[in-house]
Parts: structure tokens; C-alpha cells; sequence
């Protein structure tokens, strides 16, 4: 159970049925966002929060239909509004807990402004970041995290942009927390989100999704089982960042750099590793963590930072309790006969 004295906690135990909704899921079959769909009603019930205490907010795209699939409170937007609905929500009701379902088009593409803003504001609201580096719904155009040189329907030479790194994006933004994971894993997903849940303020889970028509194994230099050990570090706070398939390869800081090192050679020891901290507020080393890709660097998977920071909803309703208490004007009618009046015969 979490202790976030905003939102009321449940007084019966939820299961996973309780948060499954009548809807046909109207997926492709293998899709991942089945399973990504599987972790978030499996968390929900152990976030322990009343059902009705729960909203999700979308926009337009594949990851948009959530709201329908998710047997809660719902709101299906408009293409790359999400963010901008989902911050009047939850300004309006703090009670909430506040969830948005967001691909990488939808949300840095036509929604890139409300989204780096509701990060920069940090409003306690958890954003789950769809990234198939393609647009699905709209068959198969690139998007702003299409890697340089991907062949789509709209680049059919190979696409000329520089992507987003998501990662980079958020932490420019200000961002407190961001959260990286496979949809092959619904364990760590559920994870994650509980993390996210546990979050005082913005979180951003990037949810590396696989889109099996137009970007079919995208992440399989990271997610397959012949590279997944090497390729893969997964963080835990304090714990030492180390990988690899016989577990003997570290992440070191080698002057303003993080470095690969193998545990054993040149001298190297298992201290010598860094300890994740995810909850350092300098966003220094969540930063690096954030950009390293293979064939350099493992892709740092799980919760890469989660810094406490106060929210803008909280210090929004602290200044309207305390404008409330030092104003002469308690309702309506105080408003209306304040200043100069004048009476009518």
C-alpha cells in the first residue's frame, strides 16, 4: 500500500479482474502492448488505491485506446492532448491517481509542447510512453524516435532526422523521474509502475514496445535472448551496475564518462563499480545512464531516477488555502457587495 495521503486507499482487496474491462481488445495479435496492458491491471490492484480513485487520460495512436481496456475512469483525447488533459484532471481532482497512455508520436511529436510542460510543472500524474519508434496507427510513417537512417512508409531512403532520446528529453525537461523497460518483461513493467505510483510528482515509464507490422523487431539487438544478458543493464537502487551473461562486467566514472569495465582485468574490482542511486536529486549520472546504447554501452533498464521534488499541485492548493485564509472574500456575495456598490430603485 502506498502512503500518498491524497488518494484514498481501498477498504477490499482488488484483483486483477477488478480493473479488466468489458472491451474487445482491438490489438494486433503479438502486439506488446498486450502485455503492457496485462502489467498495469496487475499493478493497479497492488497500488491498493479505491477503483474508482483511478483515471487514465489518452490521446490518439495504438497506446491511446488503453482507456477502453482498463476497467476505470477514462478519457480518450485528441491526437497529442493527453498531457493537457490528463493536468486539468488532475489539478481539478488531487484525489486521483493519474495515469496516461502515450506513444512516442502522440507525445513528442504533436503533443511535444503540453508534454515536456506537464514534466517541467511536476504534476503528480505517471505517464506510460509508448515507444515502437513508428507511427502504428496511421500504418507505418517515422516518428521523432525513428533511429537516423529507418526505412518507413514516409522514408522510404531512410529517414534524415536526429531522433529524441526519450530519457534526454525529460530529464532537459526538469524532469524527476524516468523509468525505461521492455514489453517482454511484464515482472519489471509491474515493477516499475508501482515505482512510478510511489512518486511524488511527474513520472515517465518508456516503455520500449515492439510493433509487429510496421517496426517488427526494433529492439532485438537489446531485447533477444542471444544478447539480451550484454546488452541489458537492469538498475536497482543501491545496488552495483553491473551485467553481463557471467555477471562480471560493471559501469565505472571515468572523469565525466561512464565507462564499461570487466571485473577481474586491469585491476578492477567489484567496488570499484557504481552504486545506482535513483533518488539523487543532480541529474548528472541519471543523464549519462539515460543515453548509453549498445554496441558501447548496455541500455539501462528500470527506474534510472526518481528525485523528490514538490509538485506543482500541491504548492498550487497550499496558495489557494492560503489565499482563502487571509482574503475578506468568503463566497459570492462577499464578491459582490465588495468595493464600490451601488443599490438600483
Amino acid at each position: 500500500m502506498l502512503e500518498k495521503k491524497r488518494i484514498d486507499k481501498s477498504p477490499v482487496e482488488l484483483t486483477k479482474k477488478d480493473f479488466v474491462s468489458d472491451q474487445m481488445v482491438k490489438w494486433c495479435p503479438a502486439c506488446g502492448n498486450h502485455a503492457i496492458l496485462t502489467a498495469v491491471q496487475k499493478v493497479f490492484p497492488e497500488i491498493g488505491y479505491k477503483k474508482e480513485n483511478f483515471c487514465l487520460v489518452s490521446g490518439i495512436g495504438c497506446s491511446s485506446r488503453f482507456p477502453y481496456y482498463v476497467d476505470t475512469y477514462g478519457f480518450h483525447g485528441i491526437h497529442g492532448r493527453a498531457a493537457a488533459i490528463a493536468s486539468g484532471v488532475k489539478i481539478a481532482n488531487t484525489e486521483l491517481s493519474l495515469w496516461v497512455a502515450t506513444g512516442d508520436g502522440d507525445s513528442m511529436a504533436i503533443g511535444g509542447n503540453h508534454f515536456i510542460h506537464l514534466i517541467r510543472r511536476n504534476i503528480d500524474i505517471n505517464i506510460l510512453l509508448f515507444n515502437n519508434q513508428v507511427y502504428g496507427l496511421t500504418k507505418g510513417q517515422y516518428s521523432p524516435t525513428t533511429p537516423r537512417g529507418g526505412i518507413t512508409k514516409t522514408s522510404p531512403q531512410g529517414t534524415i532526422e536526429h531522433p529524441f532520446n526519450p530519457a534526454g528529453l525529460v530529464m532537459g525537461s526538469q524532469g524527476t523521474f524516468f523509468a525505461r523497460v521492455l514489453d517482454n518483461n511484464v515482472k519489471m513493467m509491474s515493477d516499475v509502475m508501482y515505482e512510478a505510483a510511489k512518486h511524488d510528482g511527474t513520472s515517465v515509464v518508456e516503455i520500449l514496445q515492439n510493433c509487429v507490422i510496421y517496426s517488427d523487431q526494433a529492439f532485438a539487438n537489446i531485447a533477444s535472448k542471444e544478447v539480451r544478458d550484454e546488452a541489458q543493464l537492469r538498475l536497482e537502487h543501491e545496488k552495483p551496475m553491473i551485467f553481463g551473461k557471467n555477471m562480471d562486467k560493471g559501469i565505472v566514472l571515468s572523469g565525466n564518462k561512464l565507462r564499461v569495465v570487466t571485473i577481474g582485468e586491469n585491476g578492477v574490482k567489484e567496488e570499484d563499480i557504481l552504486i545506482h542511486d535513483q533518488y539523487k536529486k543532480d541529474p548528472g549520472i541519471h543523464r549519462m545512464l539515460g543515453r548509453m546504447h549498445p554496441p558501447k554501452y548496455p541500455i539501462a533498464l528500470g527506474v534510472i531516477r526518481s528525485a523528490p521534488f514538490n509538485t506543482y499541485d500541491r504548492l498550487m492548493s497550499e496558495q489557494i488555502e492560503t489565499a482563502q485564509k487571509s482574503s475578506s472574500i468568503k463566497c459570492v456575495d462577499d464578491l459582490l457587495n465588495s468595493g464600490d456598490t451601488w443599490e438600483i430603485e
